[in-house]
């Protein structure tokens, strides 16, 4: 069978699934027959729900067009903070209300988003199809730090989280998907991700060390779970690792108004 060639160029973070020889610059891509492009972009390494724009000689594409002889495709990551709305987006419409599912690499993460007030699943047994499964029943974003698991055919909103460390991580998730004006802290238990809800210091006085009576009169509880909350002597901790969160965030919307 003839064997034809087409030539790929990632741009921005697409790249750090690329080996060191590929990263930005074109790539030839031999093929036979008539390949998706979503194939072809699966059989380089790039996860499809992390791609949100396919430019072909210029003009925009969805995942079903299948490859000819000569196409230049340019291949753009997710843009929740830009509106794309007159090319061919790949995937929804950017989130208003994020909701994520992480898996078992995850758990550290999954806390600290919950600390900031994002919705966030996460069990230590899940297993890739329950994944799966939840991201469609419910509308989520898988975060995982298994690329693999985005390769799913039905998954259309994923993210291959880079960092091992989970502070790198919150702001890898609060930047990709443009969150850091929708943080509201301590409104989700770290523990079951239910929603956290101010409660009267006498309906959970039996549930009290004799110290934290006496000093506290302000406590939340969780309407799940039902675990209790208060402002203890970690939680000024919790407050300057969400302003710094906060800080980072307004950097990075500074640096982008500056270049605009």
């Amino acid at each position: 069978m003839k064997s034809f060639q087409a030539e790929f160029r990632f741009y921005e973070e697409l790249n750090d699934f690329l080996p060191p020889h590929q990263k930005k610059r074109s790539i030839p891509f031999w093929f036979e027959g008539r390949p998706s492009v979503k194939f072809a972009i699966e059989a380089m390494g790039v996860p499809h729900p992390e791609v949100d724009l396919i430019l072909i000689n210029s003009v925009s594409v969805g995942f079903d067009y299948l490859l000819q002889h000569g196409d230049r495709i340019s291949v753009y990551p997710v843009f929740e903070s830009l509106d794309i709305s007159p090319l061919v987006r790949l995937r929804p419409e950017p989130l208003r209300h994020p909701a994520f599912v992480l898996d078992v690499h995850l758990g550290k993460l999954a806390r600290d988003l919950r600390f900031l007030g994002f919705d966030s699943l996460y069990r230590n047994d899940f297993e890739d199809p329950q994944i799966v499964a939840l991201a469609r029943s419910q509308g989520r974003i898988i975060l995982t730090r298994d690329r693999r698991l985005l390769h799913a055919k039905v998954v259309t909103r994923g993210y291959w989280v880079r960092s091992h460390d989970v502070r790198i991580q919150v702001g890898e998730v609060l930047s990709r998907f443009d969150l850091y004006r929708q943080i509201r802290p301590f409104h989700r238990c770290s523990l079951c991700n239910g929603r956290i809800g101010a409660v009267d210091k006498s309906a959970v006085w039996d549930r009290l060390e004799p110290k934290t009576r006496k000093y506290y009169d302000r406590f939340y509880r969780c309407g799940q779970c039902g675990q209790v909350y208060w402002e203890g002597s970690h939680y000024e901790g919790l407050r300057a690792r969400i302003t710094q969160y906060k800080q980072e965030g307004q950097r990075l919307v500074a640096e982008l108004e500056w270049k605009g």
